[in-house]
């Protein structure tokens, strides 16, 4: 096994500490789990005892294989000890955030933050963003509103909009896809307002992908998947060191499937993601990946929601209507096309500074139509009569649209950040600072139908529409946006928006045990909204925002000892209308309309424990998030009053780790007490928040059997399960719960390749993934798939 010297003298704060000024960590054997590493003590004599604590918890990351101490003498006389470690790589809390502005690890990081390992992605053969985040409480899918709907990755955190708030290795992907995830090395959920790190936004948290890089281990991964749905996948991922300092690291997928359990959808794509790291383990690193992704793919806006009788709204399919069926058209398709150069520079100056410039630079083609279907009360009455087969839905979402668009995006940020660690006397300090300048450019054109689309049957629906062309004028036959002198009719919308950001954090330890980190981040907003062309009988729209935002941050911190961590942090986060520029699901209004930026507070109480010898981790926190002038938008497009106040409070709770040898788990459990406190709307005052299920819980655990030996076989599966929902505000449509349960079992052959078999929604339950307000997408039904693997 490897074996690599470890710093003795750090500071109190946790292994990230030595992270950021360039200190060692512990190397992964090919299987995830932490190789064993030797570690000799060369303490000097005015190392404090919290010093030492913190060089054994970085030398006893073990797990229940793990060994004690031994000591050895030196040639001068003096004895030093040494550490065998083997730690366990679903003990979460020892991850890294790979982010400047988060140098600690996720133990010593005071806020909620839910790990998805990559070993937790293999075991359940992961394919993209969206699967990697079922483990993840608080994670709701959702189509997109605005402008007839996005599609894509779109999610909700803690039930607030993060649209605009995924990113890879802390830069943001502006993209409107859904992202594959082929290239993931894992995914991190900071749960809570976070525009103090990552700028405006964040009001629910930010969902960070750390990609595969160059490691000094040579190696060939591939993989090939098939099973239901036509489902057809195949992975590669090779890293090789060119010379002793200079490493590549190439990643590829090629993916077909249809969607089991749903009519007509498909996804077809393929993607890259090489590498290049010049310095890999040096001092100073430069690492630059390209990634490129294409999908051609075939929208799904789910099923329409009803009610029997005056009761809660439910989707059709909880009334008999079959789960396979599809509202779209021959003319729905989401082609996309994705490209991103990033850049990263890590500089060790010295053992108390590190340099960083992370560079990115996002090209997004993108051509989408969908059908949004709705069932008025005509519809519904015939679905509850003795003639349910006379019932028909609109495909236009009860107004004209949405139409057809082609969207031609780009996009650069740049962030540039120092950390120094340094002592005043007694006192340790950790100081983060840095600017973030970004742009980004969104232009759309517009097509409208020659012909407003005819509606088809609630039970047999047909996805073809004779005579149904894209008419030339571009004009949208309604306003869909709702903005002033009816702009929603014009041919082509335009957006850009510049961000130029400074922020700065310290953390200070007053004794060895408490620390206090204060920060805030400055953020000036410069956005534009234009609609223009098409039509000549309203006037082309120009508007603009400037705007200047404060977020500051607090955090206290008690660490008695190296494996836990009490601690309170306070937050807030500024959302500026016209953020989601690419998403334009949120355009600028007037400034005569008075609409004012959402403001968000997170008040948090957390505790997390790295117990057994560091094999399990727990955590546990307790939040209260508010949230002032709430911006909704609705099926049409329609942006609402922002006068509303929401709040979310409850308790998080989460385990993970290796329990016993060969035997690992990971589980989660979120409980929610969500309202709106204040609305303009009398209906609102009182109910749950749209979206915010009360109770939310993973589990997924596994076992191997005889590993090593001839005989192996690894087991397991988990269960997701998420309360009933509301999907609107005033609570008067509900969607049921979801309870799936998925099941693994593989065997090596030898130390090269694998099989696997994995099993999804194992009872073939009716269950509901992406949530819009007034229609609901069924998740897929039963299915298995086969996966082989070789690894040399």
């Amino acid at each position: 096994m490897a074996t690599s010297p470890i710093r003795r003298y750090i500071s109190s704060a946790p292994l990230a500490f030595g992270l950021a000024v360039g200190y060692g960590t512990l190397p992964l054997t090919t299987d995830g789990a932490m190789a064993a590493d030797t570690a000799t003590d060369t303490t000097p004599a005015s190392a404090t005892a919290q010093d030492v604590q913190a060089t054994q918890r970085t030398a006893k990351l073990a797990n229940s294989g793990g060994k004690g101490p031994t000591t050895h003498k030196q040639d001068d006389g003096t004895e030093s000890e040494e550490w065998l470690v083997t730690a366990s790589p679903m003990n979460t809390l020892h991850t890294p955030l790979g982010i400047s502005r988060l140098p600690q690890d996720v133990l010593h990081t005071p806020q909620t933050i839910d790990i998805v390992p990559q070993m937790l992605m293999q075991q359940q053969n992961v394919k993209s963003l969206d699967e990697a985040l079922k483990n993840v409480p608080g994670i709701t899918a959702s189509v997109g509103e605005g402008e007839g709907g996005m599609a894509g990755d779109q999610f909700l955190i803690r039930g607030f909009q993060a649209q605009n708030d995924i990113y890879e290795n802390g830069l943001r992907d502006f993209g409107v896809y859904t992202r594959d995830s082929f290239n993931y090395e894992n995914v991190a959920v900071i749960k809570g307002p976070s525009s103090q790190l990552f700028g405006n936004g964040t009001t629910g948290g930010a969902i960070n992908i750390t990609t595969k890089t160059a490691t000094t281990k040579n190696h060939v991964n591939a993989t090939f998947s098939g099973g239901s749905g036509a489902y057809y996948r195949g992975t590669l991922d090779v890293n090789h060191m060119i010379t002793d300092s200079i490493g590549v690291r190439f990643s590829a997928m090629g993916n077909e499937n249809n969607t089991v359990g749903r009519d007509y959808l498909y996804s077809h794509r393929w993607g890259i993601a090489p590498s290049i790291t010049f310095g890999v383990g040096k001092r100073v690193s430069y690492t630059i990946d390209y990634f490129h992704q294409s999908d051609n793919r075939m929208p799904d806006y789910g099923v329409p929601t009803t009610s029997f009788t005056n009761r809660l709204n439910k989707p059709v399919t909880e009334y008999g209507v079959s789960r396979t069926n599809w509202y779209g058209t021959t003319y729905d398709q989401d082609n996309s096309s994705t490209d991103m150069l990033t850049g990263r520079l890590k500089w060790d100056v010295n053992q108390y500074v590190s340099v960083y410039n992370d560079t990115r630079f996002g090209i997004y083609h993108r051509y989408f139509s969908a059908s949004q279907e709705a069932c008025n009360l005509q519809c519904s009455n015939y679905l509850f009569s003795s003639t349910p087969q006379l019932a028909t839905i609109s495909r236009n979402g009860g107004l004209g649209g949405p139409n057809p668009y082609r969207q031609n995006d780009w996009s650069a940020q740049n962030v540039a950040s120092a950390v120094a660690n340094f002592f005043t006397g007694s006192i340790k300090h950790q100081i983060v600072a840095g600017v973030d300048v970004e742009h980004v450019y969104d232009r759309r054109q517009n097509y409208a139908y020659a012909t407003t689309r005819p509606g088809t049957s609630l039970l047999n629906p047909s996805r073809d529409v004779p005579g149904l062309v894209l008419g030339g004028s571009g004009q949208y036959p309604q306003n869909l946006t709702n903005m002033p002198g009816g702009v929603g009719r014009k041919q082509w919308k335009t957006g850009d928006a510049t961000d130029v950001g400074a922020f700065l954090s310290e953390q200070a330890w007053l004794v060895p045990w408490f620390s206090v980190r204060a920060g805030f981040r400055w953020d000036h907003w410069n956005s534009h909204y234009s609609a223009t062309g098409g039509s000549t009988a309203t006037a082309d729209t120009y508007l603009g925002q400037k705007q200047d935002t404060f977020n500051p941050n607090v955090s206290l911190m008690y660490t008695p000892n190296s494996h836990s961590m009490i601690y309170f942090n306070w937050a807030q986060s500024t959302t500026p209308l016209g953020l989601y520029v690419t998403n334009s699901s949120e355009p600028l209004k007037s400034s005569t309309e008075g609409f004012k930026p959402e403001r968000s507070n997170l008040y948090e109480i957390g505790a997390k424990y790295s117990a057994f010898h560091d094999r399990m981790g727990f955590t546990a926190s307790v939040f209260r998030l508010e949230k002032g002038n709430s911006i909704q938008t609705d099926s049409n497009g329609d942006i609402s009053a922002s006068s509303d106040t929401q709040r979310n409070q409850g308790v998080e709770l989460s385990a993970s780790g290796r329990i016993m040898k060969n035997w690992n788990i990971i589980a989660t459990y979120a409980r929610y007490d969500s309202k709106t406190t204040s609305s303009a709307t009398a209906a609102n005052r009182g109910k749950q928040v749209q979206f915010v299920p009360r109770n939310q819980a993973t589990v997924w655990s596994t076992y191997e059997i005889a590993p090593q030996t001839p005989y192996n076989v690894m087991f397991g599966g988990g269960l997701t399960w998420r309360e009933a929902v509301y999907l609107d505000p005033a609570n008067t449509a509900r969607v049921p719960a979801n309870v799936e349960f998925d099941a693994v079992v593989s065997h090596h052959f030898d130390n090269h390749w694998k099989v696997t078999m994995n099993g999804y929604n194992l009872d073939n339950r009716l269950n509901y993934g992406s949530l819009f307000s007034n229609r609901v997408t069924p998740s897929i039904g039963r299915a298995f798939l086969f996966n082989v693997a070789a690894d040399y």
